[in-house]
């Protein structure tokens, strides 16, 4: 494909072709191999657990609870896409019998099955080094889809995807399944990953991560002669409304539960709420300065890459310029200090600078004057991944439009809670419209993962052969 004057595309050559060997195997491969498969990557993950976590605790700084709570939520969800193929999912049928007579009553009889895409290539995530990385959710998924994985890891943990990597090689040898079921990519230039996408044995992209990069490859999964599905999750901002209703009731407790959902992390994680909503009013002024003040003394971890704290202190930056600070950030500790700023609804909604995802332990303020004004807010934000609503229990009419709006920009709102913290289950919807992710009808999160990437086949008139 490449005159390889890049040393590292022609591993990526081979390493999809192994990928493609594979494929045709692991579309055919019965339930029970999936499933062992998926239950013991799960297991062999639980078995180096300890050692894993420290590892990953000296690339990240996240901390070995938050670690260990991470492995256990990607050995479950390993767990249950094993239970989903287990059950049928990625072989299920819908069957129209043949009507004897004339179209439109008459008919022949139609099979609708579902196949795997082919390979998929899989871009870790910075800031979940197990649930978004080697054996992450799109990972689970798309072997529970079929579908051979080729796995992109992420410069912030090399050293644990390559350990990761290779108890999920081990798992696969001894399981005697193809190489190609689960293969990397280590140590590839950005023009590296330009190539993986563009590669014609890659059937189909998952990627979480920032904006731009997310974009640059979504538009290169485009350009090809024959685009392929670039499932993509590029950020969000996640605004907060929190209405008088919710604030009566008990101010101080939701600012605190507030200032640890937007610190928690270092505020690194996707669902990190960034905008805080409130009716303009003394009781709105008051749980400001309670915000305030559980968030100001709120010591941060180091961010997971030096690269991202930058990021964080430009994008701070810019909305410091263009709103004003709540208060006054102490000097950076181990991690940077957390930040609070404030705005006019309007002046929100005409400054697009104000739009921008501060990646990092920050959150803007806007106070609007109407539950009208609440919602060009929101209009304003474009896509988000989530939408809070505290004190929308009641049924009027001013909260059915606000659910409305919500519902339009995002593709989980809640009504109590924060947002940080996602459920695997077979409700959930972690995507929402552009530009938090490019494929909003789909989500990366929950056992719904999986139709990402099977393709439907109506079969015509099948003889039993076919059909099984």
């Amino acid at each position: 494909m490449t005159d390889h004057q890049d040393p590292s595309l022609a591993i990526i050559d081979q390493t999809v072709a192994k990928a493609v060997a594979a494929a045709g195997f692991w579309a055919e491969s019965s339930a029970a191999v999936r499933a062992g498969l998926l239950r013991g990557l799960a297991d062999a993950l639980e078995r180096q657990q300890a050692e894993l976590v420290a590892i990953a605790d000296r690339e990240s700084g996240l901390g070995e609870a938050r670690l260990n709570g991470e492995v256990a939520r990607t050995a479950f969800q390993l767990r249950g896409f094993a239970s989903e193929v287990e059950a049928g999912v990625p072989y299920r049928h819908v069957v129209s019998e043949a009507v004897a007579g004339a179209p439109p009553a008459g008919r022949p009889a139609l099979v609708r099955v579902q196949r795997a895409l082919g390979p998929v290539a899989m871009f870790s995530a910075s800031n979940f080094p197990f649930a978004f990385s080697v054996l992450g959710g799109d990972t689970a998924s798309a072997l529970a889809a079929g579908c051979p994985v080729v796995v992109k890891t992420h410069s912030g943990h090399p050293q644990l995807s390559r350990a990761v990597f290779e108890l999920a090689a081990a798992v696969v040898r001894q399981q005697g399944l193809p190489e190609g079921v689960l293969t990397l990519i280590d140590n590839t230039s950005r023009a590296g990953g330009t190539y993986l996408v563009q590669h014609p044995g890659i059937a189909a992209v998952a990627f979480t991560g920032s904006y731009q990069g997310g974009k640059a490859l979504w538009q290169a999964a485009n350009d090809r002669p024959r685009p392929v599905p670039f499932y993509g999750e590029l950020g969000s901002i996640n605004p907060l409304v929190a209405l008088p209703a919710a604030l009566e009731k008990d101010s101080e407790g939701l600012a605190k539960t507030l200032a640890a959902s937007i610190t928690l992390g270092c505020g690194q994680f996707c669902t990190s709420p960034g905008l805080i909503v409130l009716l303009a009013s003394e009781l709105s002024e008051r749980f400001v300065a309670q915000l305030a003040a559980a968030i100001a003394p709120i010591a941060t971890h180091r961010m997971l890459t030096p690269g991202m704290q930058q990021g964080f202190e430009a994008a701070a930056a810019t909305v410091a310029s263009h709103a004003r600070a709540v208060f006054e950030p102490a000097a950076d500790g181990v991690g940077p200090a957390p930040r609070l700023f404030a705005t006019e609804a309007a002046a929100f909604i005409a400054n697009p600078h104000l739009h921008e995802e501060m990646f990092g332990p920050a959150a803007l303020v806007v106070s609007a004057q109407s539950p009208a004004q609440i919602i060009e807010v929101l209009q304003a934000v474009g896509g988000s991944l989530t939408t809070t609503l505290w004190g929308a229990e009641a049924p009027s009419e001013d909260n059915r439009q606000l659910l409305r709006a919500a519902e339009a920009i995002s593709g989980r709102v809640l009504f109590g809670g924060v947002p940080t913290g996602v459920a695997v289950c077979h409700a959930q919807q972690h995507g929402g419209p552009w530009p938090s992710s490019t494929t909003p009808q789909t989500t990366s999160v929950g056992y719904a993962a999986l139709e990402r990437f099977l393709r439907p086949v109506a079969l015509q008139d099948a003889p039993a052969w076919v059909l099984g």
